[in-house]
């Protein structure tokens, strides 16, 4: 069994945190790094005992959570991490599109040498944990990068809600992206990065539209999936077949 005073989540600043938000920040770095794949149970019980904690404080977290839409809490059955549906998964998008807009156009606005130096510290350390096969890293380390412009835009509201959409766009890119590029992201992060040092916001949201849509398009959000049926997944081939005889 851990003891959680000796954790030191990615997210948590301070020794003044509680115990709830040790958990809270654990739970969403393994969802940001999807590491916890969408409808995963979350059982208290396994929880507690990993992080040496009541199951109040394991609660409060999931509830927590489950505000954000990265966790349902189901009656009777327990948390899961969610699992959004593909009109679901449009919709988080769209969202996310405005959020990020009115993010990255504030954080023009209120870039720092300091602040800047610190998000191109950021997507280096996103590219060198993708170089050296530390996918889960870079996954996190990339949904860090969104935050921090959260942070720099210096509007408490637009970040929570960008806490969210990006942990809840982490879970659908776990669900329904094919290939399995993250790493892409890299290039376009700093493209972002010479938008903002620019100083022209309309240069640095027609960037960051450029790279929603990128993340979009591979996705499989098409509502066809895969089959176990050989006879559907093989239909076209036996519509093209002439009727043979069977002896």
């Amino acid at each position: 069994m851990s003891s959680l005073s000796q954790l030191e989540p990615r997210h948590v600043k301070s020794s003044s945190n509680t115990q709830d938000d040790v958990v809270y920040e654990y739970i969403f770095d393994a969802i940001l790094e999807q590491r916890l794949a969408p409808g995963t149970k979350l059982s208290e019980e396994a929880l507690g005992e990993i992080f040496g904690v009541s199951r109040t404080i394991i609660r409060r977290a999931l509830l927590r959570l489950s505000h954000e839409q990265v966790v349902s809490i189901r009656p009777n059955r327990g948390a899961v991490v969610a699992s959004p549906s593909v009109d679901e998964a449009r919709q988080i998008f769209a969202a996310r599109r405005v959020v990020e807009l009115a993010v990255i156009e504030l954080a023009v606005k209120n870039i720092t040498p300091q602040s800047l130096a610190r998000i191109r510290a950021m997507v280096q350390a996103e590219q060198d944990a993708f170089d050296r096969g530390d996918i889960g890293s870079g996954i996190r380390l990339s949904g860090e990068f969104h935050l921090e412009l959260a942070n720099i835009a210096n509007n408490m509201p637009l970040l929570n809600f960008q806490r969210s959409v990006v942990s809840q766009t982490s879970l659908i890119i776990a669900q329904y992206e094919v290939g399995h590029q993250a790493q892409c992201s890299c290039n376009e992060h700093e493209a972002l990065l010479l938008a903002i040092e620019s100083g022209d916001p309309a240069r640095a949201m027609a960037m960051m539209k450029k790279h929603l849509d990128h993340i979009e398009d591979k996705l499989n959000l098409d509502n066809e999936s895969a089959s176990t049926d050989l006879h559907v997944v093989f239909s076209d081939v036996v519509k093209k077949q002439p009727p043979t005889r069977r002896d």
